[in-house]
């Protein structure tokens, strides 16, 4: 038995499933890949607003980090432009190849505790300083994917603190819905209450998602309220990538080469493996890495942080709808990244002149569910110190050593249950 209605509908069907799995670390693709008219059948109107929600949410405040951070080190707007292109296109396309591949949701974007470790070492460091680390932190995210190690460290970590980490993580979201309402009940709560009416009437749902009716309904507040605050030309239309050389130093290496690492394999891909373990998938832990690594080799070059399989991303995406589709709403995801890369100065321009909170209700509805999930998971459990202590220091959101809470959650969270809970049975 298994609880991933994709799994077990595929094994139930011979010819879709790939019975021969891998002997080396890297994981084998569990089912066929889906021909491009099955991606299309799979990618129904539920699939599609997860996809155009999850795209939404990554273009709008995540790139404000990565603005913030280029401000900080004094980037010229080629160089962000070129940064912003190689987040969405290159992405775009690791996330699309991946999905289809492993036929299972799983969406590459860029590690935003990362970006903002960044934008404070650019105060101190030059920008070539900076691809010089990233190339270093790629190889290292590489190494450990092919060694089978990323696969190992997470099938060690207990799920329960896993999920009070991404709790930690997402609660966020769901403080920043409740403050748009209270502080912008013009733009925020006609969403909410669209969210509400469309859910409560489960025929209504099927063929118009909630989170759909909010956007809509958001932006029809805006736009009556004269909510625009810039030109979405301004920043002009078309991205232009610039190639760019790093250079190698001890100083760079050593301040962010272990911070970058370990944020986007135990931070950032951890949210997502777990987030995805959650609704009964299997990613491939290791192949995720590997993938993270090569791309980051890749996407330095044009001067864009590393990439990791994000948690937020992904848990949009398996939100709703049957989890046998979730890749194709990945798919969707990763289709319109590629759009977002070619068009990213019009997108930034878009994205910056939208009220922020009509972002913070969009994104705090649709995390409204994953959040549930991960509270269910991380306190259903008799060992919940641990968790609780987890979920306490990621959202008190205290960096040590350049690494980020949900780190510290995590080994925080790993000693208090080894210390204090050995005998109690979970």
């Amino acid at each position: 038995m298994t609880s991933d209605g994709a799994t077990t509908a595929t094994r139930s069907n011979a010819p879709d499933a790939v019975r021969s799995p891998s002997r080396t670390p890297v994981e084998a693709p569990r089912h066929r890949r889906p021909s491009p008219r099955q991606v299309l059948a799979d990618l129904g109107p539920r699939e599609l607003a997860n996809a155009l929600i999850a795209l939404i949410f990554s273009a709008t405040g995540p790139v404000a980090v990565i603005l913030t951070a280029g401000e900080q080190g004094g980037l010229t707007p080629q160089e962000m432009s070129s940064w912003i292109f190689g987040v969405f296109f290159a992405n775009g396309v690791l996330t699309i190849l991946m999905s289809w591949v492993y036929r299972t949701p799983l969406a590459f974007f860029w590690t935003i505790p990362g970006t903002v470790i960044v934008g404070n070492s650019l105060t101190h460091l030059a920008f070539s300083e900076v691809l010089g680390a990233y190339l270093v932190t790629g190889a290292v995210i590489l190494v450990t994917g092919l060694s089978g190690l990323a696969r190992q460290a997470m099938d060690r970590l207990p799920m329960p603190l896993i999920m009070a980490m991404v709790a930690g993580v997402f609660l966020q979201f769901g403080l920043g819905l409740v403050d748009a309402v209270w502080a912008s009940a013009g733009v925020a709560l006609p969403m909410a209450l669209a969210f509400i009416v469309v859910g409560s009437v489960p025929r209504l749902a099927r063929v118009v998602p909630p989170i759909l009716a909010a956007m809509v309904v958001g932006i029809v507040a805006i736009v009556l309220d004269g909510g625009l605050s810039r030109g979405v030309l301004d920043d002009g239309l078309l991205a232009a990538p610039m190639l760019q050389a790093p250079e190698f130093t001890l100083r760079a290496l050593t301040e962010l080469v272990a911070p970058l690492a370990i944020t986007v394999l135990v931070v950032q891909n951890g949210q997502g493996i777990a987030v995805l373990r959650a609704k009964g998938h299997h990613p491939p832990v290791n192949a995720s890495a590997v993938a993270c690594g090569v791309w980051s080799l890749g996407v330095s070059a044009i001067g864009a942080v590393s990439t990791c399989l994000t948690g937020p991303t992904n848990a949009l995406l398996v939100a709703s709808g049957e989890p046998r589709r979730h890749y194709a709403a990945a798919i969707g995801t990763g289709t319109l990244a590629l759009v977002v890369g070619v068009l990213s100065p019009a997108f930034v321009g878009l994205s910056l002149g939208t009220p922020a909170a009509f972002i913070a209700a969009l994104g705090g509805l649709a995390m409204l569910a994953p959040l549930q999930s991960a509270f269910v998971t991380a306190f259903r459990t008799d060992r919940a110190l641990g968790p609780l202590v987890c979920l306490l220091v990621t959202v008190a959101d205290v960096s040590l050593l350049g690494i980020s809470a949900p780190f510290w959650g995590i080994v925080l969270g790993m000693a208090v249950s080894a210390l204090l809970e050995r005998r109690v049975t979970s």
